[in-house]
């Protein structure tokens, strides 16, 4: 299955604002029910085993949006004893919720010094990239942060495809059912992931496929860097 670049709605502004907002909902029920945040909340697990009693940790989200999946995330890793301060980064002021602490910057140019964040993560973001702006975003993140990049996205596969379409009749928004589908098409596999970041000055990579068909990439940054 080649991976196949369609322009998704909710990207493009093409909605009315009802529209907009039941493709958002969409999401958020995607999000919480089908891997979203339990695949992060997972790869933030991993890194606090190691952190010697350290469950503290700064957390910039990247493309987050109005950041309910980062809230999500925070609220669960908060009953694990793990507590998350989380920053939000998205290209436009508009995308964010105002009620948290939030920035506007260029994800191929974080606004921020080297070391600053202990973690980096997006959801669902890097299907939106290219290969050469993957390595470009992920070595961003290695840059300004402390110990790891985390990606959650979707894996292209066959049945992951048959799946998005199957699930259309439970979307809200017309944007939702044009873009679910075109989000696993134009998504990466496992395999072309790894080999994207085997280019990234990674200290190791660890890529691997979690519940439905969600993508976990820990991208660990190199201690001495």
């Amino acid at each position: 299955m080649q991976r196949v670049v369609i322009p998704e709605l909710l990207d493009t502004d093409a909605g009315s604002p009802e529209e907009v907002a039941d493709s958002l909902a969409d999401l958020r029920w995607v999000n919480r029910w089908f891997g979203g945040v339990a695949t992060t909340c997972s790869m933030i697990e991993r890194v606090a085993r190691g952190e010697n009693g350290n469950q503290r940790l700064s957390f910039l989200e990247v493309a987050a949006g109005t950041g309910d999946t980062p809230a999500a995330t925070r609220e669960r890793m908060r009953e694990q004893g793990v507590q998350l301060d989380v920053t939000l980064l998205d290209r436009a002021k508009t995308h964010l919720n105002h009620g948290n602490r939030s920035v506007v910057g260029d994800a191929l140019a974080l606004p921020f010094a080297d070391n600053t964040y202990d973690l980096v993560s997006c959801g669902l973001f890097t299907h939106h990239l290219s290969p050469g702006e993957i390595v470009q975003f992920v070595s961003e993140g290695l840059r300004i942060c402390r110990k790891a990049v985390l990606i959650n996205d979707l894996v292209r596969d066959p049945m992951h495809l048959a799946l998005a379409y199957a699930g259309r009749i439970f979307y809200k928004s017309r944007l939702s059912k044009h873009d679910g589908p075109a989000s696993v098409r134009r998504s990466y596999t496992l395999a072309e992931m790894r080999e994207l970041l085997a280019k990234t000055p990674a200290a190791k990579v660890e890529v691997r496929k979690h519940y439905m068909y969600r993508m976990a990439a820990i991208v660990w940054k190199n201690a001495s860097s």
